[in-house]
C-alpha cells in the first residue's frame, strides 16, 4: 500500500528516542523528509544519522519545543511542514496529594503548550494548501487516569480535548488533526521507570509484575514495541487515513476496557 507521504515534510517532536525516534524512522522510510527535534545536538545528530544510515531523508532542528522560546526557534527555522507530529511528553511518578503547583505548571507547559504552539502555527498553512496531518501522541491514561501519574494523565487527557477543538478548523478540507493514544510501551523511559518501581526484580521479571499489578488489563500482557505505536502514526499521518478526523484513536494494547 502506497501511504503517499513521499516528498512530505514532517516535524516529529521529541524525536531522537522512544516513541518519537521510531516514528520519526517511520515516516522517513515511507518517504517523508523528516525533521528531528531535540534539545541536545549530539542526540539529534546521532538520530538524522541513524535515520539516513537506513536511507531515509532527514534533517536535525535543536530546540526545546517544551517552551515558548524553543517553539520560536523551531518555527523560524522550519517555517512551514506538511505533518507535525506532536510526541513530547515528560512524566513523573508522585502522589496527588504530595504534588506542588510547579511540578503541575511544568507538566502542563511542556506536555500541552508545546503542541498548542506548534499547531497553531502550522495549522494555518495546511489549510491554505488543503492538505496536512497533525498528530498529537496522548496516552491510555488520558481515559484511564495512572494514580502514579496525576498530572501526566490530567495533560494526556487535555491533549484529546485540543486535538478536537484543532480538528473543528478542518471541516471541509483536506487537513485532519487527531491523537493516538499508545498504551505502555517498552521505551528507554519506561524500562527505567519500570525498573525503579521494582529495584529488587530482573527488568523481564519488574516489567512482568508490572504488567499484573498496574496494567491488569491489557490484553497484550506485555510492554508494547514503540514500533508498533509508529506503524499506526505513520498510518494516520499519510494519505491514507482521510477519512480520520477529530479522533482520539486507541493502540493501547486492549488495555482501556470499554468498548467506547
Amino acid at each position: 500500500m502506497d501511504l503517499g507521504l513521499s516528498g512530505r515534510r514532517a516535524l516529529v517532536t521529541a524525536s531522537t528516542g522512544g516513541i518519537g525516534l521510531r516514528i520519526a524512522a517511520a515516516l522517513a522510510r515511507e518517504g517523508a523528509e523528516v525533521v528531528v527535534n531535540g534539545r541536545s545536538a549530539d542526540r539529534v545528530a546521532a538520530a538524522v544519522e541513524r535515520l539516513t544510515a537506513d536511507g531515509g531523508a532527514a534533517t536535525g532542528l535543536v530546540a526545546d519545543a517544551g517552551t515558548a522560546d524553543g517553539c520560536a526557534t523551531i518555527i523560524e527555522q522550519q517555517p512551514d511542514v506538511d505533518i507535525l507530529v506532536n510526541n513530547l511528553g515528560i512524566y513523573t511518578p508522585i502522589p496527588i496529594d504530595e504534588s506542588t503547583d510547579e511540578q503541575w505548571l511544568e507538566l502542563f507547559g511542556i506536555n500541552v503548550l508545546s503542541g498548542v504552539r506548534l499547531t497553531r502555527h502550522y495549522i494555518g498553512g495546511m489549510l491554505s494548501r488543503n492538505t496536512g496531518r497533525v498528530v498529537f501522541i496522548s496516552s491510555e491514561a488520558a481515559l484511564t487516569p495512572a494514580p502514579e501519574l496525576p498530572h501526566y494523565s490530567a495533560t494526556k487527557t487535555m491533549e484529546l480535548s485540543i486535538s478536537r477543538n484543532f480538528a473543528e478548523l478542518t471541516k471541509g478540507t483536506g487537513v485532519t488533526v487527531n491523537a493516538v493514544l499508545p498504551g505502555s510501551t517498552r521505551t528507554e523511559g519506561v524500562q527505567e521507570f519500570v525498573q525503579n518501581l521494582f529495584p529488587e526484580l530482573p527488568y523481564e521479571q519488574a516489567e512482568a509484575r508490572f504488567m499484573a499489578q498496574n496494567r491488569s488489563t491489557s490484553l497484550l500482557a506485555r510492554l508494547i514495541d514503540p514500533d508498533e505505536i509508529a506503524d499506526v502514526v505513520t498510518f494516520v499521518c499519510s494519505a491514507r487515513s482521510g477519512a480520520i478526523n477529530g479522533s482520539s484513536l486507541r493502540a493501547d494494547g486492549g488495555i482501556v476496557r470499554t468498548v467506547f
